[in-house]
């Protein structure tokens, strides 16, 4: 057997072969968008971050009257067309056959230079392609000059700009020079001095790393700026631990006995690697192991071992008459709003820690916890497992906007007594502690990094699409959202990390962990440095993701309807994870007309410093004509999907761009076809879901247990994952509960299955279904599958379930193709 350093030369004699190899056998590739990615890349001098910090605060203040200067103006925007683009990033390589070595290009300026300039030339050619620097200096970034239409034709161009934009790269390059499209250098941090051309020493004042130097960094100041700003708000260098894989002679594993290779947690489970969670873990054993989990696990826990679930409140206000609570849009301010939480409802919140006595909900409103005088309790702590029991709730049929019934006797309020006992009794059981310490197989030996490039250095395939008005782009970025676990998880091409195979899939969470810039405080820890009023919530304010994660709240407010205004409550149920914001900002975004939702989001996204700010750029700008200080921390807030104002027009050429949404999650591929194929299936998936008003909402705790599941190690093919049982609505007229209601998805060649009627007091998983019930086309679909369209739903637990990534895409049972990463850790093992 090879010993662990044997695969390490392994990997850096063969690698560069293999990477040429496979160049030459793939079809050239590259997609774009009109965005730019990495923020703003503005010409000037950055701010030092000690003196940056003095102007933090204003430019926080200033981003918020800016988005409502741009919302204002721009919020009336209806009819604009579908336009559509993608962005995919290029490393630069340089193959050294003679010492069989591959080293980084630091050409990048030199070639994106090159390029542009000749682009500016072709100008008048229909198809071209736009550059723009990446935070690499080996890196370069590539979008299709023209962005795609709406048409069918337009799919036809993904591809050949594509094969366009590589071409054209590919003329740039030296004879020794590749350019292929990896997700990560795979022996980045590993060669030291000698790892790039020109060679760069390790180490420097803006990362102080201990394996790369500061010289592979964009010579444009503002990466710099953003590197050595991040460590310096952090206090530390940034720590990333990324699970080893445990293959036969992995010397790290020898001192864990009982631990077989390739094992973790079981045939039916994956290695769960719980990023931005790893302090206490770093505390115990050092930046040479890392704590897992396993998918088996019922509930998603942080490294205390509390569930990242919000808290749950039962409603039963304790007086006679009394059926329930108006919601406040601020604290004593009541919302005569027809849609108030009736006693039995069980609300999603947390409390605000300066308003003692207050609960603010998920859909942006506040609840009191009892009565001014304190004698009269509203709201009742229970367990998470706690689910509504009242009518108004079975109005819906179902806690999702898919199911509605017949609006039974309201007045018929149910005896809560018992419910209530049961459920707070159930509390404690919720606050388990785990000794990590005595669960040794938690313990995995680890990859160790320690600086933005790690993460910043990987490429992505990201696109960008322009909605029709606000509400559509709000609308399509929370299904999109829900994708975005789901498409990593295809999409996977990361399988090595610093010289060595991880046992982990994909890119995402060492991104998140390398621009990580919170305090200690603020990740939850005790002791650090001292409040700071500088900094944004004086550097004490607990935020559960770094800036780099998936989304923490869903964004459309949904349209009210006549016959039953249920929409706060349902965005209460899914929003089930905390959002901390900054109160002040939510309130004066409230002030300016902002609904609850997108209020809620732009107060969570400035709860973040900004990272750069440029001299001469403070207070010159002006906030109702520029954007600036708002780009500043939107930019940086790098979330799985990202949500876009229209930019201000500078000038009457200028284009119009419209409301945007971004989906960011996608792993490049080697071959133009790939990243053609996946860029063309999500934007034909997003036509289907608008067209068809499907609706994907899961909670989003159960997004980010995607989200985890989707690192895994070949998830695609042995992970499951939560998705929406029944995404169609029902036609118009159909009740959906207690009615028979036949799925658009149930057909097969052209002949409709009946379902059986599933009734609100059934239990899906004991219904007895007999081949009366089910034609044969259903074989090999769950029962629970089979009833879905029909569940009504007494849970928000019965909309979604664990579901393998081929009954996700084709509704049925089987394998799936495995990703990219597969091939490349059977190769190198």
């Amino acid at each position: 057997m090879p010993t662990n350093w044997e695969r390490i030369r392994k990997i850096q004699h063969w690698c560069p072969l293999f990477l040429a190899h496979i160049l030459l056998l793939s079809p050239n590739a590259a997609v774009s968008a009109f965005t730019l990615t990495m923020g703003l890349l503005k010409v000037g001098v950055p701010q030092p971050w000690e003196k940056s910090k003095k102007n933090l605060n204003y430019v926080r203040e200033a981003g918020v009257r800016q988005f409502i200067s741009t919302y204002n103006r721009v919020k009336d925007l209806k009819g604009d067309e579908l336009l559509w683009g993608d962005e995919i990033e290029y490393g630069i390589f340089v193959l050294d056959e003679q010492n069989k070595k591959v080293r980084l290009s630091l050409r990048a300026k030199e070639i994106m230079d090159n390029l542009n300039k000749n682009e500016a030339s072709h100008s008048y050619e229909s198809e071209g392609c736009n550059w723009v620097p990446e935070y690499g200096a080996w890196m370069v970034e590539a979008t299709p000059r023209r962005p795609y239409n709406g048409y069918s034709v337009d799919l036809l161009r993904v591809e050949r700009n594509m094969r366009l934009r590589r071409k054209r790269i590919l003329s740039q390059l030296n004879e020794n020079e590749i350019a292929p499209t990896v997700a990560v250098f795979p022996l980045l941090g590993v060669l030291g001095d000698d790892g790039s051309v020109p060679p760069v020493p390790v180490g420097g004042p803006v990362t102080e790393s201990e394996y790369i130097g500061d010289g592979i960094i964009n010579p444009h100041p503002r990466f710099a700026a953003l590197s050595a700003n991040i460590r310096k708000r952090r206090g530390e260098k940034v720590n990333i631990r990324v699970p080893l894989f445990h293959d036969t002679n992995t010397p790290e594993y020898a001192a864990l006995s009982g631990l077989a290779p390739s094992t973790c947690c079981g045939d039916e489970s994956i290695l769960l690697w719980r990023f931005g969670k790893g302090d206490l873990s770093r505390d115990k054993y050092g930046n040479g192991f890392v704590i897992v989990g396993c998918s088996s696990s019922s509930r998603e826990f942080n490294d205390f071992g509390d569930p990242v679930t919000l808290q749950k409140w039962l409603v039963n206000v304790e007086c006679d008459g009394c059926k329930g609570l108006f919601y406040r849009s601020a604290p004593g301010v009541i919302v005569p709003d027809a849609d108030w939480p009736r006693n039995g409802d069980v609300v999603v919140g947390s409390e605000i820690p300066d308003v003692p006595g207050w609960i603010r909900l998920q859909n942006g409103y506040y609840l009191p916890m009892n009565s001014d005088d304190g004698k009269i309790k509203f709201l009742h702590k229970v367990s998470s497992e706690t689910h509504a029991s009242n009518q108004q709730k079975k109005a819906l049929g179902s806690e999702t906007p898919l199911y509605r019934a017949s609006v039974g006797n309201i007045d018929n309020v149910p005896d809560l007594k018992n419910a209530l006992e049961t459920a707070v009794s159930s509390l404690s059981n919720d606050h388990q502690s785990f000794n990590d310490e005595a669960k040794m197989f938690n313990v995995r030996p680890a990859i160790h990094m320690d600086a933005m490039a790690f993460g910043m250095g990987c490429c992505c395939l990201q696109i960008t699409f322009q909605a029709t008005d606000v509400d559509e782009s709000r609308f399509l970025y929370d299904q999109l959202a829900v994708l975005a676990p789901i498409m990593m998880a295809l999409t996977a091409s990361t399988p090595v990390l610093k010289g060595r195979l991880a046992d982990t899939d994909c890119r995402w969470g060492v991104i998140s962990e390398c621009v990580d810039d919170r305090r200690p405080a603020e990740r939850g820890r005790k002791g650090g440095p001292d409040p700071d009023p500088e900094v944004a919530g004086k550097g004490y304010r607990r935020l559960y993701k770094s800036r780099y994660d998936s989304i923490s709240t869903y964004i459309y407010q949904g349209v009210s309807s006549e016959d039953c205004q249920m929409n706060n409550r349902i965005l209460n149920m899914y929003n089930d994870i905390p959002v901390p914001i900054d109160e002040d900002k939510y309130r004066e975004l409230r002030e300016a007309g902002i609904d609850p939702l997108l209020s809620q989001h732009i107060a969570h996204i400035f709860v973040r410093d900004p990272l750069v700010i440029f001299d001469g750029a403070v207070e010159e700008v002006d906030d109702n004509t520029q954007t600036e200080h708002f780009e500043s921390i939107q930019s940086t807030n790098w979330q799985s999907v990202r949500w876009k104002p229209p930019p201000p027009r500078t000038g009457p050429n200028d284009p119009h761009i419209g409301w945007r949404t971004e989906f960011r999650s996608m792993e490049i591929q080697l071959t133009d076809f790939e990243n053609a194929a996946f860029t063309t299936f999500i934007t034909l998936l997003t036509r289907v879901i608008l067209t068809f008003d499907l609706n994907l909402y899961i909670p989003l705790s159960r997004v980010d247990a995607n989200m985890q599941r989707a690192h895994g190690r070949n998830s695609a093919v042995n992970g499951k994952f939560f998705f929406r049982r029944h995404m169609a609505p029902l036609e118009k007229g159909d009740d959906g509960f207690d009615e028979q209601y036949t799925s658009m998805f149930s057909s097969v060649n052209g002949n409709k299955d009946t379902l059986p009627t599933v009734f609100s007091g059934d239990n899906l998983s004991a219904l007895n279904l007999t081949n009366s019930d089910v034609s044969s086309s259903w074989e090999g679909v769950s029962d629970k599958r089979k009833v879905a369209p029909n569940a009504s739903g007494g849970t928000e637990e019965n909309s979604y379930e664990e579901m393998t990534m081929a009954e996700i895409m084709t509704g049925k049972g089987g394998t799936y193709y495995c990703s990219n990463s597969r091939p490349c850790q059977q190769f190198i093992s």
